[in-house]
């Protein structure tokens, strides 16, 4: 019997974990130096820092400069699909261009040295400060509860951050990455973009060969469905499945270390194309959670990360076969205790929105309030009781001995996030204003 592509690809990323973990445990027994060179430059792996179901991020040190960065590595087993889908995580990286939003200072795409496929690497900036679970997992060691007024800030910071995925404009035609939009003759212009345009040339040296037109898959008809690379951001990259590093546009001087990445991600206060220009298109991160909220070096600004599962938030579901679709992407990509219910068992007939970020962030305050998602409790967790059934009929309480702790207006906050009713529950405008509401009781 065949094992479905599925297994396939899961058996791979475990046997990858699996190789990043030996080689990262021999580093730390053996006390060697493990070194890599990457866009021209050396860099020292230190520590690993954490791992995901696709991918580990290490402790990188520049050996020129001394300056120290968080390297994401993602092995792709499976050649240009495997690219191609992490560079959907780059592109997201470039899109949004907001304080509370990460940048990416450069990445590149080399062969696995084992012959097996490729792998991508990411360059993020290094928060010392660590995470909002890591804040949580401090609290519950020590006995502590986050002061309301410091958890709700670092809440609507994070908000910020998906207002500016929900509110995102593209950019208009004379601002995309596409080469016809600089040609002087409109006649010659193609005004319609191409959905997978091909890449711009970056000097660099050692690339890999580019795959051949014939190597790429062709489209099948629910890829619409699918997280997709468009390079509709200014600063973007294009990409056609070619195994080629992601093209930017300008460099990036961070500290003593330059970067071929896109200066604008350290500055404005709105995402790309949110000058008022362009069509709106919102997009859903669809796993927001505490782990992927870093704090600042300032101890105060809110940091969105991991943008492996962001794709475009309004997806529209004619068939079962579309629902079911969307059901496994959201069961590889979301995780469960912060899963919107309405990923859990997708109807025929409906439209997914932005809507599933709601929900999730309506699971991380009240896990900075309680320590815990709201539907990872006894009941589910060590009685045998479901998750998904918890979530779907949203069975939660507020747990009364923090009655005298937090208000009345952080918990109306968390109660209009987690509404089943995709229609009863707030946007992200409702719940900034709300949110602001409860800080101004507290004054």
């Amino acid at each position: 019997m065949a094992i479905p592509p599925q297994l396939l690809r899961v058996l791979d990323n475990i046997k990858d974990q699996a190789k990043d973990a030996i080689w990262a445990l021999s580093s730390c027994i053996c006390q060697r130096d493990a070194k890599i060179k990457i866009n021209g430059r050396t860099f020292k792996i230190i520590k690993v820092l954490g791992e995901g179901g696709f991918s580990f991020v290490y402790l990188a040190q520049d050996e020129t400069s001394g300056r120290q960065f968080a390297l994401k590595k993602i092995r792709c087993p499976t050649g240009s699909d495997g690219v191609k889908e992490a560079m959907r995580e780059v592109e997201a990286y470039r899109r949004f261009k907001h304080p509370n939003i990460i940048r990416i200072l450069d990445s590149a795409v080399v062969q696995d040295p084992e012959g097996e496929g490729k792998i991508v690497y990411l360059f993020l900036p290094l928060y010392t400060k660590g995470n909002l679970q890591d804040a949580i997992n401090r609290n519950l060691i020590n006995g502590n509860s986050y002061p309301e007024r410091e958890m709700l800030r670092l809440f609507r910071g994070t908000c910020e951050a998906v207002r500016a995925m929900h509110d995102y404009r593209a950019p208009p035609p004379s601002q995309s990455n596409n080469p016809s939009s600089n040609n002087p003759n409109p006649s010659s212009s193609n005004t319609n973009r191409n959905p997978q345009p091909k890449p711009k040339q970056k000097h660099q040296q050692n690339l890999p060969t580019p795959h051949s037109a014939a190597d790429s898959d062709s489209e099948d008809e629910d890829d619409g469905m699918l997280p997709q690379p468009e390079g509709d951001a200014e600063g973007g990259y294009s990409y056609d499945g070619a195994s080629v590093p992601l093209v930017t546009k300008r460099r990036v001087d961070e500290g003593d270390v330059v970067f071929d990445g896109d200066q604008e991600q350290r500055q404005g206060n709105g995402s790309a194309g949110a000058s008022g220009e362009g069509e709106v298109v919102p997009y859903a991160h669809r796993d927001l959670k505490p782990g992927n909220v870093m704090i600042a070096d300032d101890g105060v600004t809110p940091i969105l990360m991991d943008f492996g599962s962001c794709m475009k938030a309004r997806i529209k579901i004619e068939t079962r076969q579309q629902a079911l679709l969307q059901q496994d992407i959201a069961a590889e990509m979301c995780t469960m205790a912060y899963r919107a219910p309405e990923l859990f068992d997708v109807k025929t007939g409906v439209t997914l929105d932005e809507k599933v970020d709601i929900w999730s962030l309506g699971c991380t305050l009240y896990a900075l309030a309680y320590s815990h998602s709201p539907f990872e409790n006894l009941q589910t967790t060590e009685q045998g009781g479901s998750i998904a059934m918890a979530v779907m009929n949203a069975q939660y309480k507020h747990p009364p001995k923090y009655q005298s702790v937090y208000s009345e207006g952080l918990r109306e906050v968390i109660d209009g996030c987690l509404k089943v009713g995709v229609q009863e529950r707030w946007d992200i405008h409702q719940v900034i204003e709300m949110t602001d509401r409860a800080l101004q009781r507290l004054n």
